[in-house]
């Protein structure tokens, strides 16, 4: 079942957006067993992503074919440790205080960590992230930072049925991208979309999506 859902699903995502950029599936891993997230991999999926720092150090060495390891949880300051040289893009990068424990952790290990901006483009109470009016800020600051490398930016669409308003918040997001990365050839990624609202991120202009429902199936929350 789950390699014939990622298969699908590969058939299904388009191959790039309108603005002509590679679409990467992640799979968001949350809650799922070594063998399922081998399974998906299996089926084609290269891109992982974890939300739990203690799920990820358990399950690290069980994973199979060596995929792209991303975290695109919220993470706090005092579990950056455990992550520093085996994450290939930290997704959720929503404070200065982690991106100064990011960069002194990774100063120390020799190691440049990428990163890319969360921003609560909704203006949420119930999400972190930069204001979409601090982005500027917010990215000239963490830029500054050593050990660090800024990649783009990540947002979570608000939970509502109103499609106009998602697609207006979705292309703030887009406007922020081309923005910022008109003077900066490392921002790649806008990392937008989940398995409820992916097609219409990608239309907006979204390159990469962090599917979990889509891939393996209802979470069951009895396993945490």
């Amino acid at each position: 079942m789950i390699e014939e859902n990622v298969k699908k699903l590969l058939e299904t995502i388009p191959k790039a957006n309108p603005f002509g950029e590679k679409v990467t599936l992640v799979a968001a891993v949350k809650l799922q067993s070594p063998e399922d997230i081998n399974r998906a991999i299996c089926g084609g999926i290269t891109d992982i992503g974890d939300n739990h720092v203690q799920e990820f150090k358990d399950k690290y060495e069980l994973i199979e074919r060596n995929p792209t390891r991303h975290f695109i949880g919220h993470l706090q300051t005092n579990k950056v440790k455990y992550l520093i040289g085996k994450v290939e893009l930290y997704h959720s990068l929503d404070r200065y205080a982690l991106a100064e424990e990011l960069s002194k952790r990774g100063e120390k290990a020799g190691v440049v960590s990428s990163v890319l901006l969360q921003i609560n483009i909704g203006e949420e109470e119930s999400k972190s992230g930069f204001q979409l009016g601090m982005a500027n800020e917010a990215y000239a600051k963490i830029k500054a930072m050593p050990a660090l490398k800024i990649k783009g930016l990540m947002a979570m669409l608000p939970d509502i049925d109103d499609q106009a308003e998602l697609k207006r918040l979705a292309l703030l997001m887009r406007e922020k991208f081309e923005e910022l990365r008109k003077n900066d050839g490392d921002l790649q990624y806008l990392s937008m979309g989940m398995s409820g609202d992916w097609r219409l991120c990608i239309d907006c202009g979204s390159n990469m999506i962090r599917l979990g429902t889509a891939i393996f199936g209802a979470r069951n929350y009895a396993k945490q």
